[in-house]
């Protein structure tokens, strides 16, 4: 299963941005889909997952509210709709597949996208 993830770029505090990652080499419908991220000097934290009919979600306290999951399995992406966007989100943001939902504990993802850089500047 290859995950790619893209969307990052640079905005300023308030803004927003869309991350997409697609999926190929697998059975898209069958895993569960979450995102992280990685600041620089801090270890990769969960942000979001959604399940594999896109029915559950959830999300890290410090995005609620302000981001959105999403997928569509029949073209095998997942989504990260990114609004009220603040300096301390700025990281690498991953995407990631888990056979099981919730996919929001690094040790337990089986597939890792490459990660797309988000920088905020305020």
């Amino acid at each position: 299963v290859q995950l790619q993830a893209s969307g990052g770029g640079l905005v300023q505090a308030g803004g927003s941005l869309r991350l997409s990652c697609a999926v190929s080499g697998g059975t898209f419908s069958g895993y569960a889909m979450g995102w992280f991220r990685q600041a620089p000097g801090k270890e990769r934290e969960f942000v979001s997952t959604i399940s594999r009919t896109g029915g559950s979600a959830y999300y890290a306290d410090s995005v609620k509210g302000r981001f959105t999951i999403s997928r569509d399995n029949a073209k095998n992406t997942v989504n990260l709709q990114m609004n009220s966007l603040k300096s301390e989100d700025t990281a690498v943001y991953y995407c990631a597949a888990r056979s099981s939902y919730p996919a929001a504990l690094t040790a337990l993802v089986q597939y890792w996208g490459q990660g797309t850089l988000v920088t905020v500047s305020s």
